[in-house]
């Protein structure tokens, strides 16, 4: 009975381990994009700078390109530098939110092998 609660606790552990290192990929991958998203609308904007006020600027739509304003482009591109820094922001404490619960599960897991040395055994022999 002990043996199924506790095969029982360790594939529940199991579980919820899959489950956060899935969504802490995800996370990072996000984190990833908005910093690539970011460098790109700050080098836009470095670009953009130097350029005088009457410099026909065109805003790629697809495979289509569109005249605007520099202001407009320039507005755009602060615009999207400040969404990826707050998404940023956002991420990374749901980042560390994450991996918090990671090493909480694996504290549980290592508790559980520690308090039933056999069931390593079992785990093993089921995995095989």
């Amino acid at each position: 009975m002990a043996d199924e609660a506790n095969r029982a606790a360790f594939m529940e552990i199991q579980a919820s381990m899959i489950e956060l290192t899935g969504k802490l990929k995800q996370v990072q991958n996000q984190m990833r994009n908005k910093e690539g998203d970011k460098k790109r609308a700050f080098l836009t904007l470095e670009e953009l700078g130097p350029l005088p006020e009457d410099t026909n600027t065109y805003k790629s739509i697809g495979r289509t390109f569109v005249l605007e304003p520099k202001a407009v482009l320039q507005a755009e591109q602060e615009q999207k530098l400040k969404d990826s820094e707050a998404a940023i922001v956002s991420l990374q404490t749901s980042k560390e939110y994450l991996e918090k619960q990671t090493a909480e599960v694996e504290n549980n897991l290592r508790e559980l092998l520690q308090q039933e040395p056999g069931i390593a055994q079992q785990i093993m022999s089921m995995s095989m």
